[in-house]
């Protein structure tokens, strides 16, 4: 892991994700890309009066980033300050690809639900579209963890995810359990059914990640999220691992509403990974 990207508001929240990246930072000797979106408006960008409002607006970002970063648990790290207009949040997958960071690692509200924290959109919309792997952290800035959940529907569109997600928590030695949660009504699979699918997955895995069929287990709830959460909870895991196929209304087991909802109502750090 080389950089880690941390979208900055200058709030508590960002604050929290700034210090878990700085432990992660310096674990792995990593750099940070601190990015703020402005937001501006067209008209303050393209009419030549309100030019002088423009650079006011930059020149005392630049001057909030300077005093937000002057924190003594960034000593020795390597700091990158991006400064974009976007006001769309969404676009933060092309500050990721243009420093080509590893990670996002974002602050929210904790369980009572996520809002509009950040210029023009919210820690949900950069879940459904970033291309990088995203840990948002919830309330409190200590990144103390050791057991990790992951689950998944082990169909074979999810290897890639699966592999993504396990290389990160080994990286930051964490201990992964994985888990599929068998639902009611047309999502349920029997017994058999739901081994075949992990035999299956299991063959078709690739690199040095290797795993038994009775290292996944098979945990049934009403919904993906309390099956998640019920399970976190009872194995006393410090954080979740999750794929999002980045997309609303998707009959998939995964779906973005699906990701997003564990992302909103999670208390513990959630991983995220796009299929």
């Amino acid at each position: 892991m080389k950089k880690i990207l941390v979208p900055v508001d200058f709030s508590e929240y960002s604050e929290n994700a700034l210090k878990v990246a700085s432990e992660i930072a310096k674990k792995q000797n990593a750099e940070i890309v601190a990015v703020h979106m402005l937001g501006l408006s067209d008209a303050v960008i393209t009419k030549e009066e309100d030019s002088m409002e423009g650079m006011f607006f930059l020149k005392l970002t630049q001057k909030r980033f300077v005093e937000f970063l002057d924190k003594d648990y960034l000593e020795g790290i390597t700091i990158h300050q991006a400064v974009k207009n976007y006001k769309v949040f969404s676009e933060i997958d092309d500050v990721a690809k243009e420093h080509n960071v590893d990670l996002i690692v974002m602050g929210s509200h904790g369980s009572s639900g996520l809002s509009e924290v950040f210029v023009g959109s919210n820690t949900e919309k950069v879940v459904r579209t970033s291309t990088v792997p995203v840990l948002v952290i919830k309330e409190g800035s200590s990144f103390n963890v050791s057991k990790a959940v992951f689950a998944s529907d082990y169909k074979l569109e999810s290897i890639e995810v699966f592999n993504r997600v396990t290389s990160i928590f080994k990286l930051l030695n964490i201990e992964v359990k994985l888990l599929f949660v068998n639902l009611p009504g047309e999502y349920y699979l029997s017994t058999n059914e739901i081994e075949q699918r992990i035999a299956n997955f299991i063959i078709h895995l690739h690199g040095d990640e290797k795993i038994l069929p009775e290292d996944i287990t098979i945990y049934s709830d009403y919904s993906v999220e309390k099956g998640v959460f019920n399970y976190a909870n009872r194995i006393k895991a410090d954080i979740i691992g999750i794929p999002t196929h980045g997309r609303k209304g998707l009959a998939h087991f995964f779906s973005g509403s699906i990701s997003e909802d564990i992302v909103n109502h999670s208390k513990l750090p959630v991983l995220t990974v796009k299929i």
